[in-house]
């Protein structure tokens, strides 16, 4: 080794530790309010998705109205990639469109050509994407687990809720039934999505359950292995998922090393639109939702995943532990988003 090439190495060692500007972002879509939006600014938080304009349609989706949103937004240094649609993870007897699902004429076509005009006013406003959910049950979940610090954790055992009685303004729904509702709907939007250039990221079924069983009479399709099935249905660039990190790993039965079979294959075919990153203890029918650095799911590596397929769209925290003396989980928050910027640096250096 010569004295020129010895010298040289110090420089090149310090130039391989610097970080890149990253590609994939550290999101959120919890918060949108401007005090809300400068501290997300002052912890990093360069994109988000915001809350729902409104529930129903109604002046809040005017293309005057979502211009202002994302200027707002947009003045505090943060991009709107994403808006919700008015179809949430709601029980259909709490949902703003329940014909969709239910498939009653006419209240589902009214429900389509509105949610067809929201897609062409997102467009008209320069907001890039929406995401939403095809949810009958909403967000299942049985009694608190606790954690750490006494933190009370969202939780789930099938076992324990597997006897509740029916509910006759759902039950039962059968898998068959379930995929023409989301294969109607599909079929009116994703045209439109294409048209106006709007991405439209689904949320999987939170959580999945057994195959031909469900929960109640309803038989959840959108599990991992139904993502694969939905995202066929109708091929565009501008159908894709809203892939929860979490949701995925509660329908496997060895998340920490399945989950990476996931991030690839709808990552290498780009239908990732955004991540929600969160983790969980346990397993398929029985799982504790913990933050990022507790749960055994290793975060490291699936970065390290999301990553390798070259994603570059929002990492989010989502649905944080309710810990004492944390009212409305902002501190939560706050660690998760430092966890997220720290991994994203590491990834991308």
């Amino acid at each position: 080794m010569n004295r020129r090439t010895f010298v040289s190495l110090p420089a090149a060692a310090a130039a391989a530790t610097v970080p890149t500007k990253s590609k994939i972002k550290l999101g959120t879509q919890h918060i949108d309010d401007d005090a809300g939006l400068q501290v997300l600014a002052g912890l990093g938080v360069s994109h988000i998705c915001s809350r729902e304009p409104s529930f129903k349609y109604d002046a809040a989706w005017s293309v005057e109205s979502l211009v202002k949103l994302r200027e707002r937004v947009e003045k505090h240094g943060i991009k709107l990639d994403m808006v919700p649609l008015p179809l949430p993870s709601r029980h259909l007897s709490a949902h703003p469109y329940p014909d969709l699902m239910l498939g009653r004429s006419p209240g589902r076509e009214r429900a389509v050509d509105e949610i067809q005009n929201i897609i062409r006013n997102i467009s008209r406003a320069g907001i890039p994407a929406a995401k939403y959910n095809m949810s009958v049950l909403g967000v299942v979940r049985t009694e608190k687990g606790h954690g750490r610090g006494g933190a009370e954790l969202s939780s789930f055992d099938y076992a324990k809720g597997k006897e509740t009685p029916l509910r006759p303004d759902t039950d039962p729904f059968p898998a068959d039934v379930y995929w023409e509702r989301i294969t109607w709907f599909l079929e009116q939007v994703i045209p439109v999505a294409n048209e106006f250039k709007v991405k439209l990221a689904c949320h999987p079924h939170d959580p999945a359950m057994p195959a031909g069983k469900g929960w109640r009479g309803v038989e959840t399709v959108l599990s991992p292995e139904g993502l694969k099935r939905f995202i066929s249905i109708k091929e565009s660039p501008y159908h894709g998922l809203n892939f929860c990190q979490g949701t995925v790993t509660e329908g496997l039965k060895d998340p920490n090393k399945e989950i990476h079979h996931y991030i690839r294959y709808f990552g290498e075919r780009k239908k990732i639109f955004n991540v929600h990153f969160r983790n969980i203890r346990g397993s398929f029918l029985k799982f504790e939702e913990v933050l990022p650095d507790e749960g055994d799911v290793n975060m490291i590596e699936c970065i390290k995943s999301y990553k390798a397929v070259g994603y570059d769209g929002m990492l989010m925290p989502d649905h944080v532990p309710h810990i004492p003396g944390d009212p409305g989980g902002k501190q939560a928050f706050a660690f998760s988003f430092g966890y997220i910027r720290a991994l994203i640096q590491m990834v991308e250096s």
